[in-house]
């Protein structure tokens, strides 16, 4: 079963939690990881004003995910990457120009979405 925590009540938590850490006394008895997932082709979209696009090619390092991605259905197609970083960052190029460079975590797209799970248990956390 999925627990269900409102946002503003996860800021407050995280505020009341790093103050005990100061403090001395963690309250963090689980750890807790965060997956943003993304639409890459839907998203890529949005941010060029509608072409359709698809991935073609992927590079796994460390810390990011890069993907290169192509127009389709057009005559000349843009080429463009898309730099997803494990912390929710993400970079996108379009044709050699940055088109966005900021946090996915922030509401910033329709076409991502952030899941929280228990790292202990792999037990998804729902916020509303």
């Amino acid at each position: 079963m999925a627990d269900t925590i409102d946002q503003q009540d996860v800021i407050e938590l995280i505020k009341a939690e790093l103050g005990k850490v100061e403090s001395g006394h963690s309250g963090w008895d689980e750890p807790i990881v965060c997956r943003v997932e993304v639409d890459l082709p839907s998203w890529l979209s949005q941010l060029t004003g509608g072409e359709a696009w698809e991935v073609y090619a992927e590079d796994e390092e460390e810390s990011c995910i890069s993907f290169a991605m192509r127009e389709v259905s057009v005559k000349t197609p843009k080429l463009a990457e898309v730099t997803l970083y494990h912390n929710g960052y993400a970079v996108v190029d379009v044709e050699g120009k940055a088109l966005f460079d900021g946090s996915l975590t922030s509401g910033t797209s329709d076409c991502a979405h952030l899941t929280y799970y228990h790292a202990d248990t792999g037990e998804k956390i729902t916020l509303n």
